[in-house]
């Protein structure tokens, strides 16, 4: 079997992971909660009504103010919607088991032992190069 082959294997495993599954449902959910959708359309309405306005000429800043506190509103309203708490955790754990699966690929590719490599979630980068001894 080559590589390429494993790694297939590698993809309907994580399909089959429960964490996978969990993030596959609360998307559905999310996808398919009407009141969800109409706030996120409003949001990037909003979102695209405020970049409008600051490009304009001259642009009007209580009109701004009112538009920025209007799209904070409908934020903290998706961010409550069950749904949505469902679905941020879910991505979450799955973003998290694909940071410890690639974290151990790029580390055999770089020599480590496969068995011992693993993430660390502490040693990650904190985007401050100046000091930065480099990543390995």
């Amino acid at each position: 079997m080559d590589i390429i082959e494993m790694t297939r294997r590698l993809g309907h495993a994580i399909q089959e992971d429960e964490r996978y599954q969990a993030y596959n449902a609360a998307r559905l959910a999310s996808d398919n909660d009407d009141r969800l959708q109409q706030l996120i359309g409003e949001f990037n309405l909003k979102r695209l009504a405020i970049s409008n306005e600051a490009g304009a000429a001259n642009p009007d800043n209580d009109k701004l103010q009112k538009l920025n506190t209007e799209m904070r509103s409908v934020y903290a309203e998706i961010m409550n919607n069950e749904h949505m708490k469902a679905y941020d955790n879910a991505k979450t754990a799955l973003d998290e088991l694909l940071q410890r699966i690639n974290a151990i690929l790029s580390q055999s590719a770089e020599g480590e032992n496969p068995d011992t490599a693993d993430f660390d979630p502490s040693a990650s980068c904190g985007g401050d190069c100046s000091s930065c001894g480099g990543c390995h």
